[in-house]
Formats: structure tokens, sequence, C-alpha cells
């Protein structure tokens, strides 16, 4: 009978967030945590949070200084190499739509809002409920828990994802936003 054995080199310095051994993970779960990348999605939420507490101005998307609702998710999605336009109206119609149902969202989703059938706000989900955006000028870039009861019938209009995979949409990873496509000529 032969044992296979794993051998894993352990870095000498556990500073780095997720190179420790934990006692209350299991042995593979950790080694899977310590060589595994973040997905995307973890990626988008991390810079998203990043941008808490920057100050709102229409029509702005100055990482760190203002933005508007739409130019911080444009300037979010262009940080993985995702081309969308400028307004909450386009946005609205990028990806693929997905139920307005928050057991079904992902992080990263785009939520979109508005009036009557007006789409003028959007926001990006970060998972247990709630979204970021740039609300307004008083409040400007903020987390906030998804609109319940008749704010959720009314203003929230829907929910579109632009990272993962669906039938209409291949998934996008951070490694395909990052790699340059080569053709063989």
């Amino acid at each position: 009978m032969t044992a296979a054995v794993l051998v894993v080199a352990v870095p000498a310095s556990s500073s780095a967030q997720g190179t420790a051994f934990s006692r209350s993970e299991k042995p593979f779960t950790t080694i899977s945590r310590m060589f595994t990348k973040p997905a995307p999605t973890d990626s988008v939420v991390a810079l998203v949070k990043s941008q808490v507490g920057t100050r709102y101005r229409y029509g702005a998307q100055a990482p760190g200084k203002a933005f508007d609702c739409s130019g911080l998710v444009q300037w979010v999605m262009a940080a993985f190499n995702l081309d969308v336009p400028r307004t909450s109206r386009e946005q609205a119609k990028e990806g693929f739509e997905i139920p307005k149902d928050p057991t079904q969202l992902l992080p990263g989703d785009l939520l979109y809002f508005g009036k009557g059938k007006k789409v003028d706000h959007v926001g990006i989900y970060v998972g247990d409920g709630k979204y970021i955006h740039a609300a307004n000028r008083r409040k400007g870039v903020i987390e906030a828990a998804l609109p319940t009861g008749k704010l959720a019938a009314t203003w929230w209009k829907g929910a579109r994802r632009l990272l993962g995979g669906s039938e209409e949409a291949p998934p996008i990873t951070l490694l395909d936003s990052l790699m340059v496509r080569r053709t063989d000529t």
C-alpha cells in the first residue's frame, strides 16, 4: 500500500493576508485559500468599497475626489477592462438581466433605479443585502441596504450582471480581462 503525501511550502512570513494556517479551518480549505486568487467579484467589491466616503458631484468620475452614480460604476468596471456607457440609463442595458431577487444577486451586479419607467440611478451590489452608490451631494458615495417594501416595488427597477456567467454571456474572469488575446496567423 502506497501513501500519498502533500508537501506545502509555507512562506516564512505570514503577514500577507491569507497565507497563515488556521486552526478553525480544515487543512485543505486553508491550502485552497492560500493558493487561490480572489474572485474578480471580490476585487470589484474591494475597489468600490475603497471609494465609500468620496464626495458626490454630478458628472464627476474622479477616484478619491468625486463621483456621480454612473461615473462610479464606469470607473470600477473600467478597472476590469469592461467598457460601460457613461449614463445610468445606458448602463442598465449592459450585461444580462437577472431577477430582482436579493437571493440571486451576486457581488458586482449592477442595480438600477428610477421613477416611473425612467432609469436615473445605478449602484453596485456588494453582498449581504447591500450595495454601494454615489447617492447625492449630501451623502456622497455610501453603502446602503437594498430597498424594501414600496421602494423595492417602485424605485428599484432591476439588476444586470456584467461579471459571471449565463447561457447568454460567457463568464468573465479577472484573468480573462487582463489577458491579451493572441490570434494565430
